[in-house]
């Protein structure tokens, strides 16, 4: 009988409840995994045949992790659905997702695990046949995975471990992304990205406090254990750290002087500050005056966050094809 509502169910899964199931919004977060082939500079023009070919192909091994990652995503997004149920049905958003509303069944979520794990197993393994060296990726990644295992099931239930370990996810795709091409992983880039994803990750847990709130319904356990005054006093702190750790990057960073050529005592990488300030504060504004900070991805929709983050882009590429 629970077989035949099951294949039901799956029937009426449509395309579109798939890709909310596996979150194909947040898999834009990946993108952090080309941090390392925009910073080293690998954009700049190459100065031979040879060295435009090894380009291409770095390239392709940072697109082929990006595609590990995006199904390591899914799989997790998955898994901690999976281990969610129950209490997502409790939340009021939360319950429409495909499992806690019963449209997908946990036969096919389990299905879907295991084809997510091979594609990101043979694409990890695509990147060490493309790059020997480059060993270190597919390490990265079962690190990656095992954080969001560890996550759904442990650490999420701990005050202030829950948001360094998402923090920490974004870091293990900034590192992800320097082994698979590989480069010299600067400690300055993955202090910065913490400091971003742990300003982020505070803001997400003050909106689902608000929105407890509000409901009523502790839907997270670790919730009850903060207070949105010292959430604020942690989101502050996080946020001059980002703006701080940032500037330092510009002005110190071995990277930074590759920006500009010909001018080793003057690091141009420090004009992209303002675009950061602008951007922290930009996220600020947006996280307490709208509902979006919950959902950190739905920033994606603001046209001067996008507009801003677009110019810094940019202005960080146009300094990267520079010649020296």
């Amino acid at each position: 009988m629970q077989e035949s509502l099951d294949q039901a169910n799956n029937a009426r899964l449509s395309f579109r409840d798939l890709r909310r199931a596996i979150r194909t919004r947040q898999w834009a977060k990946n993108a952090l995994l080309f941090a390392g082939f925009l910073f080293a500079g690998h954009l700049r023009a190459p100065q031979s045949p040879l060295d435009h070919d090894m380009r291409w192909l770095e390239l392709a091994r940072v697109f082929l992790a990006f595609a590990c990652f995006c199904a390591l995503s899914a799989a997790a997004y998955l898994i901690n659905d999976w281990s969610d149920l129950e209490r997502d049905r409790l939340h009021p958003i939360k319950q429409h997702r495909p499992l806690a509303s019963g449209l997908m069944s946990v036969r096919f979520a389990a299905v879907l695990i295991f084809v997510f794990a091979i594609i990101a197993i043979l694409t990890a393994l695509a990147v060490v046949v493309l790059a020997p060296r480059a060993w270190g990726f597919p390490l990265a990644a079962i690190g990656y995975f095992a954080l969001t295992l560890a996550y759904s099931f442990a650490l999420k239930h701990e005050v202030i471990i829950d948001v360094l370990a998402l923090a920490s996810g974004f870091v293990i795709r900034v590192v992800a992304g320097c082994l698979a091409i590989p480069v010299e992983i600067s400690p300055w880039i993955v202090f910065c990205t913490f400091t971003l994803a742990l300003f982020i990750a505070l803001c997400k847990r003050r909106a689902e406090l608000l929105e407890m709130g509000e409901a009523g319904i502790p839907t997270r356990r670790v919730l009850p254990l903060y207070s949105v005054p010292l959430l604020d006093t942690f989101i502050a702190v996080a946020a001059g750290l980002t703006i701080t750790a940032y500037s330092l990057y510009t002005f110190n960073a071995t990277g930074s002087k590759a920006l500009s050529p010909g001018l080793e005592r003057t690091p141009l990488l420090m004009m992209t500050i303002p675009f950061v300030v602008y951007g922290v504060f930009r996220f600020l504004f947006l996280a307490h005056s709208s509902p979006v900070g919950g959902e950190p991805e739905t920033m994606l929709r603001d046209k001067p966050l996008m507009f801003n983050a677009f110019l810094w882009a940019l202005l960080v590429a146009l300094l990267t094809l520079v010649k020296k």
